[in-house]
């Protein structure tokens, strides 16, 4: 008993050694910084100055090509493939036909439909004959009639199922993969190749909203890809997004032909650039001269000695640069590092 009062006591006297220690350093800190702002009250910051400047208006954004079609086709009919008439990478056109399913119960049932019709035909001509000699009444005559109609409709129902044994394409384009081997079992809506057109490709990118504005559909765009670094080609702007994604970009399509020396394929990274050999005159300051990220639109001015906390409208982005819309003025000073500490009025100490 004697020996845990003992170890109470000492670890009570360490703990009150300890906090005397903390505030001893926590006032000989405080005593420090005092000391420093009295020497030393202004922030030393960085500047630069808002000016007007000719600045080339072109607007790059990154996407990939994308095939203008790409279609699955699927059998329409159900049996067994019997033949296959493409193979992967293979071109084809529109109506081609690309294999062919088994058509023995098709063609069955075409024979049963025209054996009925017949029948039809048959009992049809029998009422007409008993109809004028008055052996058979007039609504036994009508039901003969519709008789042979409802199986007219069924020899033409049969005939149309039997010329879909063979499966189709309906748009041009290449082969790119094949679902089905000879000897597969296909019901309806089983796929069975897939086709993709790469005469033209779509290129989609993302424009944000300071550059969107000045898009058209129909205007013409110049693209690159990375694969032919030395080639350019046209493109036509065929698609702007009306709704923005949550970055507040623009999704862009732009057209654009294939060329036959260097082809382009679905897939490749490609470049669009906007607004190319136009030129003016902005106001711009540096980017590193907003507080935050540009989308806050917050700069400090530099104004007799002090930080003045401004608010600007951000406009279209030079690299480095940033276009000020308004808010500013040429020959503004603005604060471009030290800005984590001010505050609005703070004293400032110009560095270079």
């Amino acid at each position: 008993m004697k020996r845990t009062i003992i170890t109470i006591i000492i670890i009570a006297a360490a703990l009150g050694g300890i906090v005397y220690l903390l505030q001893k350093n926590k006032a000989h800190n405080e005593a420090e910084t005092k000391e420093a702002a009295a020497t030393n009250p202004k922030v030393a910051v960085r500047t630069d100055t808002a000016t007007n400047r000719m600045m080339n208006l072109a607007y790059i954004a990154n996407g990939t090509f994308e095939p203008k079609q790409m279609v699955t086709v699927s059998a329409e009919t159900q049996g067994r493939v019997v033949r296959i008439s493409v193979n992967e990478g293979d071109h084809v056109k529109a109506g081609q036909t690309l294999a062919v399913v088994e058509s023995d119960r098709l063609n069955v049932n075409v024979s049963n439909a025209e054996v009925n019709l017949s029948q039809a035909k048959s009992d049809l001509d029998r009422y007409e004959s008993a109809f004028k000699s008055g052996g058979v009444t007039e609504q036994q005559l009508e039901q003969a009639k519709s008789k042979y109609e409802t199986e007219k409709n069924n020899v033409r129902t049969a005939q149309l199922n039997a010329k879909d044994i063979t499966i189709k394409t309906s748009v041009s384009g290449i082969v790119n993969s094949r679902k089905i081997e000879p000897g597969t079992y296909v019901s309806p809506g089983t796929a069975a190749f897939e086709i993709v057109n790469v005469s033209t490709l779509k290129l989609r990118v993302n424009v944000d909203e300071k550059n969107v504005a000045t898009l058209r559909v129909g205007q013409e765009v110049e693209v690159a890809a990375s694969v032919y670094p030395e080639d350019k080609y046209t493109g036509k702007i065929t698609f702007i997004a009306p709704v923005a994604d949550g970055s507040l970009n623009f999704p862009v399509e732009i057209e654009v032909q294939n060329a036959s020396n260097q082809p382009l394929r679905a897939g490749m990274y490609g470049t669009a650039t906007f607004g190319v050999n136009k030129q003016a005159d902005v106001l711009i300051i540096p980017r590193t001269a907003f507080v935050g990220s540009v989308s806050d639109n917050r700069v400090f001015v530099a104004r007799d000695g002090k930080a003045i906390d401004t608010k600007v409208v951000s406009g279209r982005s030079f690299g480095n640069y940033i276009e000020v819309l308004s808010g500013l003025q040429a020959g503004d000073v603005v604060v471009t590092t030290g800005q984590i500490n001010l505050l609005d009025g703070t004293e400032i100490e110009i560095i270079k």
